[in-house]
């Protein structure tokens, strides 16, 4: 394996990062020093709320929510928090979605980068490193209040299936064996995906959960959002297999929710 060099003086190698501060455009996280307005004289930031992934027996389902607040208001509706990092992984966001959204294109372009220079895409584990450097970098923002939490799913290619990891603030990676959640309405969607995963759940049992799951956070949970079908509405679900990263259509999502909802009108409210 290849390390990067980031090296500002000589060959960034296939750190984007570096290539950025040998160019001098690199990314400042710094929010504020003693020259400028302190956190709490900022307006409301817009902030992702839950986020949730699984493996199946085939590879990992990875999902969100679409809703963003800014202190008690909803200030976007449907926002995208999940994204696909190359053809074999994806990311989702939960915090503060400026910085999370600028994150994942830095993310998507370093992944691109790499290959671009070696001839060949990071490894799997490699790709969470890399994420997890993303996260440690950010720190400084995040002690002033715009915390970025992700989450990373993909397709392990080496060794034939899928794998999760979730981050701290400080850029912790923990690998996660079966699922995780992260965001406001994680504790209930967590729970409702412990009680229903299974590791040999087909595609489609895995599917049903994530939606069920953020149902549930939705029905408990005031910042994250649920089914909007007067908006044609609907949390972002993506698959990840040996066959790529590819995403639900809205149709599919809306026939899934409503059969949820369905068995939640006539009293079935087990996960």
């Amino acid at each position: 394996m290849t390390f990067a060099n980031d090296d500002p003086i000589g060959d960034p190698g296939p750190s984007f990062a570096g290539l950025l501060r040998q160019l001098g455009h690199a990314p400042d996280y710094r929010l504020t020093d003693h020259r400028h307005p302190a956190p709490t004289d900022f307006p409301e930031i817009a902030h992702g709320t839950t986020v949730v992934a699984a493996t199946f027996a085939d590879g990992v389902v990875i999902a969100g929510d679409r809703r963003a607040t800014s202190g008690n208001l909803i200030s976007h509706r449907s926002m995208n928090k999940v994204f696909p990092a190359d053809r074999w992984s994806g990311v989702a966001i939960a915090g503060a979605a400026g910085p999370a959204l600028e994150m994942v294109k830095m993310f998507q372009l370093q992944l691109e980068h790499y290959e671009k220079v070696e001839g060949r895409p990071l490894s799997l584990e490699g790709k969470a490193n890399q994420l997890s450097q993303m996260v440690r970098q950010h720190l400084p923002a995040a002690m002033q209040g715009m915390v970025v939490v992700p989450l990373f799913a993909g397709y392990d290619r080496r060794r034939g299936f899928g794998r999760l990891f979730a981050y701290d603030v400080t850029g912790g990676r923990y690998e996660e064996d079966n699922f995780v959640a992260s965001g406001s309405g994680s504790l209930f969607a967590r729970t409702v995906i412990k009680l229903g995963h299974r590791e040999d759940n087909t595609r489609d049992e895995a599917i049903d959960l994530m939606i069920r799951a953020l149902f549930t956070a939705a029905d408990d949970d005031s910042a994250t959002g649920g089914p909007d079908s007067m908006r044609g509405i609907y949390p972002i679900v993506a698959v990840i297999t040996a066959d790529g990263y590819s995403e639900l259509e809205e149709p599919d999502v809306s026939e899934r929710f409503d059969r949820v909802l369905a068995d939640f009108t006539q009293g079935d409210r087990t996960p």
